[in-house]
């Protein structure tokens, strides 16, 4: 196997081999697919927590939390117990938004302003996450992508039986969203 991507901005293509079965969303629709174990791809890049491989000629995005399965440093989500009543923490979900990056701009779509809500509603005897949120442009390809993103990370916080995600985009998304540490990260300050 070759050396792993170390920096976001590494757009050099290399290959590795898959060392299990690997969760992974095609771009730009977002539709669920498995890479199985033994398969070569190129990591083509490595930004916001989440690698982007080609795999049999298309490209697809493999989460941060399954990089092991390509040779990566894996993105670790912990939580403290979960509550023994079965709720699920507004914090835990907070945190889980903030690792998940725009595919275009390394800042946390919490810190860009793109979820405009996080709701947990009890339905059929389950935790159900919805999320409202925006994309920085409603033309945006990597959308369905990005909401696959969230999907798949909400899923992991404890207790969380199911999410959706709505994309609204009434207040239309701009600037002014963004939290002043990230427009400091950006350069817009």
């Amino acid at each position: 196997m070759s050396a792993p991507i170390t920096t976001p901005g590494d757009r050099e293509q290399r290959t590795v081999v898959t060392s299990r079965d690997v969760a992974a969303r095609r771009v730009p629709s977002g539709e669920a697919i498995t890479i199985p174990k033994n398969s070569f791809v190129n990591l083509r890049q490595a930004l916001g927590g989440t690698f982007t491989v080609t795999y049999n000629g298309n490209m697809a995005r493999i989460d941060g939390t399954d990089a092991d399965a390509i040779a990566q440093q894996p993105l670790k989500l912990e939580f403290d117990p979960p509550e023994a009543d079965g709720r699920v923490r507004q914090s835990d979900l907070d945190k889980t938004l903030d690792t998940i990056f725009d595919p275009e701009i390394p800042i946390s779509i919490l810190e860009l302003g793109l979820v405009y809500g996080c709701d947990v509603i009890r339905r059929d005897d389950q935790n159900v996450v919805q999320v409202r949120m925006t994309l920085t442009a409603p033309t945006c390809g990597m959308g369905p992508v990005l909401v696959s993103d969230v999907e798949y990370r909400l899923r992991r916080v404890p207790n969380v039986d199911k999410v959706e995600v709505a994309l609204v985009f009434d207040p239309p998304w701009s600037r002014d969203m963004i939290s002043e540490a990230a427009q400091v990260e950006l350069g817009l300050f």
